[in-house]
């Protein structure tokens, strides 16, 4: 079973066991924390999403923090002498992805089965046509 996370402002695919590096998230190492999935795959390969995945949790574990790559920033004007040079590193976030659950799953049978609504709406329906076969009658 695998899912889909936004960390970050970006997407991750993971499942139990992974380590993945995220844009810096607070907490001390050790802490536990969830994610709200966007997309679930379970293990027959079937996929939720939108409303099946309302009770589906992420739970992951920070692992720790380190930088990220170096990023180069080189701004340049032709002609006019302007050149500038800039680093970064972002701080990141190690994440160890504990499990990956689908809580609430309904199966087909459920989906299936008639409600008692659509049952008494057609009972009802027939009434109505037969006390109008009566009123016809009487009047």
């Amino acid at each position: 079973m695998y899912a889909v996370i936004r960390a970050g402002g970006k997407q991750h695919r993971v499942k139990s066991g992974d380590v993945i590096e995220v844009e810096l998230v607070h907490g001390g190492d050790g802490e536990t924390v969830e994610f709200k999935p966007l997309l679930v795959v379970d293990d027959e390969g079937k996929t939720h999403h939108g409303k099946d995945v309302a009770n589906a949790v992420v739970v992951a574990r920070l692992a720790g923090e380190q930088k990220g790559d170096k990023i180069k920033v080189f701004k340049y004007r032709p002609k006019t002498g302007y050149a500038r040079r800039q680093g970064h590193r972002q701080l990141m976030t190690l994440l160890e992805i504990r499990d990956v659950r689908l809580e609430g799953k309904r199966t087909a049978a459920k989906r299936s089965e008639k409600s008692p609504k659509a049952d008494t709406k057609a009972d009802g329906d027939a009434d109505t046509g037969s006390d109008a076969d009566t009123a016809d009658t009487e009047g």
